[in-house]
């Protein structure tokens, strides 16, 4: 794999005081937009690029407070989303939270007995728990995130899917997936690290729980609630129930992001623990077309390229297919950047890559 170039990614001031440049999850490409979101925060950034067609620099933040657009679970409403992932389709942008429980770190200055008793601590934050819908209007000549719309012919909500409903709650019952939603996501627990959006069709990746090598990708049909309009409600499928489970050989790795690219979902992969790489991008073909749950292997997933990550650095976090289909490039942000990725006046770089083909 070869990065044709770097683009510059330029966020605000305060986005900085939040470290959201060097925690960057999500990313995704919305015409001269680019939607991104940071691990540490509860809002959504809109960047502009210098030019379409082939952008060197987004800057022009915009910052979105999820609390301004939907109701949020935690009792603080800036308290941390960790959204982990986000998706661009007809009116709405899609953002979901990684859904993971935590394990308190050991720190270099811990000592005697605090860091054993760290290690013991899982938490949980309820802003983490959350599905995010929210209808896109014009503004000026750039998409920006409301509360409601006119789109075609009826009203578009943001709404949430969260509280006693959210998937966690969902999945208690799970065969798979219910036995690890007491484990930390960086333990193999449960943690949703990818959206992608095809139609009515929501499918979110699991960095975690990876089973005997298989990663998990549950699909999704979200609905309003015509009760209430500010919540998300799960439509069920032919067998009753609210969500279908793939799985797919992904050479033992786990989903860290997934991008729709035609009828195809792009599959940024890396490991499900807290190590470094390998990070890989593998192509499920014809995934927007499943008509029930698959196992994913053999000449239905490609393996498209290998990606670079450094030594506790350069984590890849999010793809984004960016430009027009004559200069189309992967975009791919990084966690955790390595300092080459800071530039001076406070800028983080991200890869642009050329897919095969």
């Amino acid at each position: 794999m070869t990065v044709e170039r770097t683009v510059r990614l330029c966020l605000g001031e305060r986005s900085r005081a939040a470290t959201t440049h060097t925690n960057l999850s999500a990313v995704r490409g919305d015409g001269r937009v680019l939607w991104v979101a940071g691990d540490e925060t509860a809002t959504v950034e809109r960047l502009v690029a210098d030019d379409e067609h082939e952008p060197t620099r987004y800057a022009d933040e915009t910052s979105f407070r999820l609390a301004d657009l939907v109701p949020l679970p935690g009792a603080d409403e800036d308290e941390e989303a960790d959204i982990e992932g986000l998706a661009r389709s007809g009116p709405y942008l899609w953002a979901v939270g990684s859904h993971s429980l935590r394990r308190k770190q050991i720190k270099p200055h811990h000592d005697g007995a605090k860091p054993l008793k760290r290690l013991a601590r899982v938490e949980g934050q309820d802003n983490r728990q959350i599905l995010v819908r929210l209808p896109i209007a014009d503004a000026g000549g750039l998409p920006a995130p409301v509360r409601s719309m006119e789109y075609g012919g009826e009203t578009r909500h943001a709404a949430v899917l969260s509280g006693p409903d959210n998937l966690r709650a969902l999945l208690a019952g799970d065969a798979h997936l219910a036995p690890f939603l007491a484990i930390p996501g960086k333990d193999n627990g449960l943690d949703i690290e990818g959206i992608a959006v095809h139609g009515d069709r929501v499918y979110l990746g699991l960095r975690g729980p990876v089973l005997r090598g298989w990663a998990i990708v549950l699909e999704l049909r979200p609905y309003t609630d015509p009760a209430e309009p500010a919540r998300l409600r799960l439509r069920a499928f032919d067998d009753g129930g609210p969500y279908r489970k793939h799985v797919l050989a992904l050479d033992g790795l786990g989903i860290r992001d997934m991008c729709p690219d035609g009828d195809d979902l792009l599959v940024l992969a890396g490991p499900s623990m807290d190590l470094d790489g390998p990070v890989r991008v593998y192509r499920w073909h014809h995934a927007a077309r499943a008509a029930a749950p698959q196992v994913v292997r053999g000449d239905a997933v490609h393996r498209e390229l290998d990606l670079p990550y450094g030594d506790g650095d350069d984590h890849a976090e999010g793809i984004a297919l960016v430009g027009p289909p004559e200069h189309r490039r992967l975009l791919v942000v990084y966690d955790s950047p390595a300092p080459p990725r800071l530039t001076p006046d406070g800028a983080v770089l991200a890869d642009l890559v050329k897919l095969p083909g």
